[in-house]
């Protein structure tokens, strides 16, 4: 399941991610630094060092944003969450095919996060630059992402997926993964549907017991699958 998350970061928190990526000097680092061995071969970009004073200051602002937004929260069914990241593209960088580590573990940790999903929030308005798409396979081809800024996209982990080239101007996004109360991608489709389902019912003032009902099945389901 593919998710276009709308205006998931707003006008006022997009300028402090962006006055605080562009004020980063040196916490600008080789982005193979968090690459696995299979990601490293075709990593070339930059990133914000993870252990530094920016990237968890502007990571805080990107999980406040996410921690109360409804459609992230319908698609991913979020359990744990991996601090946000930041990188750079800038011309000729690039990320090739690639899929990400199944289970990464937790900065300042002993613990461990199975990587469900993947979310890339879009930074840079896509007119400052050319190239830089996303290109995520899933069941119904390559689907290529470009949004625009403050909007992000939510996608399963296990896919294949790049960024293209850069040929012009500068790519910023922050990127985080997700392990979900429901790890199979199919069940998490069924329930987000259902949710959605239930929400327009409800906003449409459809007929009560039905929402009741309907409610109740999502939550035996999501009991059902669920692993705290």
């Amino acid at each position: 399941m593919l998710v276009r998350i709308p205006k998931a970061i707003d006008a006022a928190t997009l300028a402090s991610l962006r006055q605080g990526l562009a004020d980063a000097g040196s916490d600008w680092v080789d982005g193979r630094a968090t690459a696995g061995r299979q990601g490293a071969a075709v990593k070339h970009n930059l990133q914000i060092a993870e252990n530094s004073e920016t990237a968890q200051r502007l990571g805080d602002l990107v999980l406040a944003a996410f921690e109360r937004h409804a459609l992230f929260i319908s698609a991913a069914l979020p359990n744990h969450v991996y601090p946000p990241l930041f990188n750079r593209y800038d011309g000729g960088m690039a990320f090739g095919q690639h899929i990400d580590n199944a289970v990464r573990l937790l900065p300042g940790t002993a613990r461990k996060l199975r990587t469900d999903l993947s979310l890339t929030v879009f930074l840079s308005d896509p007119d400052r630059y050319d190239g830089g798409e996303l290109l995520i396979e899933d069941r119904y081809g390559a689907q290529s992402v470009k949004l625009p800024a403050g909007d992000a996209v939510l996608y399963p982990a296990s896919s294949l997926h790049r960024v293209t080239p850069v040929t012009r101007g500068q790519r910023l996004a922050s990127f985080f993964w997700v392990q979900s109360l429901v790890a199979d991608d199919g069940q998490r489709t069924v329930l987000f549907d259902l949710d959605q389902a239930i929400q327009r019912l409800v906003a449409t003032g459809g007929d009560a017991a039905a929402v009741t009902a309907l409610t109740g099945s999502y939550h035996n389901l999501l009991r059902m699958w669920s692993h705290p």
